[in-house]
């Protein structure tokens, strides 16, 4: 069977099986104008408004998107050649494929071959909405001071270049400057949407673009700072990069010849704060929570999902397994997570209107042993200096303040330490993947004579090396994983007894 190429033409001859739009795409006009169309903003957040259009509501909140980066110049040539469409498969945990065909994406601009036009649609008065999904490390952030990096020599070089008149080049040169044009002809600023997986994603975009702003006109940082709306936002769905096995599938299974489809699990959560200028599209219809604080939230998903994820992956891969699937179904593990989820995170956190933690933490489970998602151990491995902190030290140190030691967490942070040393059990090395790669591995090296000496780094761990409640649990622990093996490991810490 020959594919059949998507486009706006060919929707009504795609597989019956194959969910399309039912809405005229014509009638969509832009209202949010989208930095960074990967593939989790195309299986989320243009997923919801998706729905939305065929309920007939949202359509005046088409997206077009825009990309900055070089790589992004990929993206819109293959939504160009297919009217913006795309194929979006959710792939469950036995192998079933559900496809559907998104079409709330109605133009990309691709930045540096037109920045006039991005401007232009960024300023226009029915764009009410900048979205962001634009990575972790796309909010220029310094790592030691936790500032915006205005060393960087891309800023520096974006900054000489708006003095001689020259287009913007950064998302923040962007929204920076269409922010200043409405101001200048009266029109009221657009609300900045962060839709990145970072704690207090409103914020931090706040503190970025207006650290930017003021590099250029410090009066117009002030207005960002205090005028712009920047709501805070929860987002969550796996969504692994595009394989060839899902063009494939996308292809001879359902008879679609798409050169971008997103494959994702079924499982899909957003919890948005209401603060916005403009209006915004009616998402609560469709199942995004929205509320009037997102901590709480952002807090549960922190320490139990991406604690989670740590719990698995350095002790996975140190025995052997590739893929979050295989060490999210070993029985060891999912003891490991439910007594950690159960007994010590779980206590730490503030209550969510609406969030059944036992159906969570059920769910997670099902998440990390889904088989067809394939998301590897050496991805969530990554970054550990930047990860360990913020998802599982919270946790042991408000124990630690309730006067319990959390041993389960502690062990956590143990095999990330072990992971440190760069070699496996087998004496093979590992590929630490770290922003702060060198003193991730020096201190990893030095664990034979010291055995603190990860957990002495204060922008890690604090102050709690000097604890001793944590020192010698730590310091036991770590001996003993070096001396019995992750999987050995494992199982005594699995026979610890509880916090009670």
């Amino acid at each position: 069977m020959k594919a059949t190429p998507l486009s706006q033409k060919t929707l009504p001859d795609l597989d019956a099986r194959v969910a399309k739009p039912v809405y005229d795409r014509s009638e969509v006009s832009v209202g949010i104008v989208h930095f960074g169309v990967g593939n989790f903003h195309r299986a989320h957040q243009a997923m919801y408004l998706d729905t939305l259009m065929n309920r007939g509501e949202a359509l005046d909140w088409g997206v077009c998107g825009v990309g900055v980066m070089p790589n992004d110049k990929a993206m819109a040539e293959a939504l160009a050649k297919q009217d913006h469409l795309y194929t979006l498969v959710l792939k469950d945990g036995h192998g079933n494929l559900e496809p559907r065909v998104i079409g709330s994406i109605v133009d990309y601009v691709y930045a540096p071959d037109d920045p006039q036009r991005v401007l232009d649609v960024m300023t226009a008065p029915t764009t009410r909405i900048v979205s962001l999904t634009v990575t972790e490390g796309g909010y220029n952030i310094d790592n030691t001071t936790g500032a915006f990096d205005v060393d960087n020599p891309v800023i520096v070089a974006e900054v000489e270049g708006h003095g001689r008149g020259e287009p913007p080049v950064t998302v923040y040169g962007y929204v920076a400057e269409a922010l200043r044009l409405r101001r200048e002809r009266g029109i009221p600023p657009f609300t900045v949407m962060s839709c990145d997986n970072i704690q207090s994603n409103g914020e931090v975009a706040r503190s970025s673009i207006a650290s930017f702003a003021g590099l250029v006109d410090p009066d117009l940082a002030g207005f960002i700072r205090t005028e712009v709306p920047f709501p805070n936002a929860m987002v969550d769905r796996i969504t692994p990069v595009t394989t060839p096995d899902v063009i494939e599938a996308v292809s001879g299974v359902f008879g679609i010849d798409d050169a971008w489809p997103v494959a994702c699990e079924p499982f899909t959560q957003w919890v948005l704060q209401e603060n916005f200028g403009l209006g915004r599209p009616p998402l609560e219809d469709v199942g995004v929570q929205v509320v009037a604080d997102v901590e709480p939230y952002e807090l549960a998903k922190l320490r139990l999902l991406n604690a989670g994820h740590q719990a698995i992956a350095y002790a996975g891969h140190l025995m052997g397994y590739t893929y979050a699937h295989e060490s999210a179904s070993d029985p060891l593990f999912v003891q490991f997570l439910r007594d950690y989820w159960d007994d010590e995170a779980r206590r730490t956190l503030p209550v969510a209107e609406g969030l059944d933690l036992d159906r969570y933490t059920a769910t997670l489970l099902e998440r990390f042993a889904n088989p067809e998602v394939r998301d590897t151990l050496a991805r969530l491995a990554s970054y550990g200096s930047d990860r360990i902190p913020k998802f599982v030290v919270p946790v042991i140190r408000a124990n630690l303040a309730a006067g319990l030691v959390s041993t389960r967490a502690i062990a956590i942070a143990v095999t990330w330490a072990r992971y440190a040393e760069a070699v496996d059990e087998q004496g093979q090395p590992i590929e630490v993947v770290d922003v702060e790669k060198d003193e991730v591995l020096a201190r990893g090296a030095r664990q034979t004579e010291d055995p603190l000496a990860l957990a002495r780094s204060t922008r890690w761990f604090g102050d709690l090396a000097d604890d001793p409640r944590f020192a010698e649990v730590y310091t036991a622990q770590l001996a003993l994983l070096h001396e019995v093996g992750a999987r050995e490991f494992l199982v005594r810490v699995n026979a610890q007894p509880h916090l009670g």
